[in-house]
């Protein structure tokens, strides 16, 4: 289903809150008003929140049971998948290790506190190793869900996928409907609230204007462009893959794979930009079966930055409310980048971001109000996504074809 969303919008009301709130933080406003304003964004935000763990439950069980009946169609999808988790992984653990160091060389503006001045929620405690471990299984999914204890309510959903798939097939199938009409339903009622986003969004931007100044615009700036930067290893990775599995070297890859990235930064969808992928695949001297199986496979299950750049936006929210990322959160992270990314591949990006991000800010401890008000600016670093998965998606569909010589 396509669902078409306020993006401009929403991005104009953030910059209007912003500066509604830089003009009048000194105007002595009437106490009532910026408590009515500030009630607006929290419904806003709490309604935006309520959807989260039933469509994660239910495009986890769409997106790894789609995966398990891809890894049964050949060794060609088999090699895919282990590239594709290869990708993912490397990403979320580059961006586990990097971007806090890169946070040391270019802090966060101080004007940044105001984004969790109000609703920030208190961080969740995260776990030593061995109460980590024990709180992958939860004994009582209902309460796990009501607690939004993302890790095992992962773990579960991911395992209940692989068990749809072993059913028989009429169960199987009855099953997968069930999920695909809740994910449906639940994209409809986000999308319901995604439409009154710049509503929303200017209430809570207001509110950070009043406390951050025109400070905020600089903070955002900031987050930008290390969140970016996260996607930018993606995108360099694509490259040695291509050059190192696929015997491409780079700058033959860079002619080829320009066309397919011109539409990816102009339209910012994968799926928009897959002929002039098939088109540089050809460029590339690829077989026409693989580049024909791969990449529509790719656009369907994969999405390279998703790890890396979601991951960035959780320590970086983590890192604004000064949160400390121990090891074992960090791997928890990892664990739902992982998993999540093939849930959320298909949808629009303010979409994806929340459920996606979300999740991993969960289970990691940090707080996720702060997504409310970024998900105005996601379509900035979304271009480098799409580039990115373009990318990586043309290298991967290299690395294919030559191994399967």
């Amino acid at each position: 289903m396509t669902i078409r969303l306020p993006v401009v919008l929403t991005f104009a009301a953030l910059v209007a809150g912003l500066a509604a709130g830089v003009v009048l933080a000194a105007s002595g406003l009437a106490l009532w008003l910026r408590d009515a304003i500030a009630l607006v964004g929290t419904v806003w935000l709490r309604a935006l929140q309520m959807t989260i763990i039933p469509l994660v439950a239910s495009l986890l069980v769409l997106g790894l049971s789609q995966m398990v009946r891809a890894a049964s169609a050949g060794a060609a999808a088999r090699r895919f998948l282990m590239l594709v988790f290869g990708v993912l992984i490397a990403g979320g653990v580059f961006t586990a290790v990097m971007l806090p160091l890169l946070l040391e060389i270019v802090p966060i503006p101080p004007s940044a506190a105001g984004f969790l001045a109000e609703g920030a929620g208190q961080a969740q405690e995260v776990p030593g190793i061995l109460d980590f471990l024990a709180s992958l299984v939860a004994p009582n999914i209902i309460a796990a869900a009501a607690e939004t204890a993302m890790l095992p309510l992962t773990i579960f959903f991911a395992l209940f996928a692989l068990a749809v798939t072993r059913l028989p097939e009429e169960q199987g199938e009855r099953l997968l409907g069930f999920f695909h009409a809740l994910a449906n339903a639940m994209l409809l009622i986000i999308g319901w609230v995604l439409w009154v986003a710049p509503a929303g969004v200017f209430a809570l931007a207001f509110g950070v204007g009043l406390r951050s100044g025109s400070g905020a615009f600089a903070a955002l700036a900031h987050y930008i462009l290390v969140v970016s930067a996260m996607g930018g290893f993606v995108l360099v990775l694509a490259y040695v893959l291509a050059a190192v599995l696929g015997g491409i070297s780079p700058w033959r890859f860079a002619r080829a794979a320009l066309p397919a990235q011109a539409v990816a930064v102009s339209t910012q969808s994968s799926l928009a930009s897959l002929p002039a992928m098939l088109d540089s695949a050809s460029r590339l001297g690829l077989r026409a079966a693989t580049a024909e199986f791969v990449l529509p496979l790719a656009v369907a299950i994969f999405r390279a930055t998703s790890p890396a750049m979601n991951m960035a936006v959780a320590l970086y929210v983590a890192a604004l409310a000064g949160v400390e990322i121990t090891p074992v959160a960090a791997i928890a992270g990892i664990l739902v980048a992982l998993v999540i990314s093939v849930g959320s591949v298909s949808l629009p990006g303010s979409i994806s971001f929340v459920i996606s991000i979300g999740p991993i800010a969960l289970a990691m401890g940090v707080p996720i109000e702060p997504l409310a008000l970024l998900v105005a600016v996601e379509m900035l670093p979304d271009i480098m996504r799409t580039l990115a998965n373009v990318t990586m998606n043309l290298a991967v569909t290299s690395a294919v074809d030559r191994t399967g010589k």
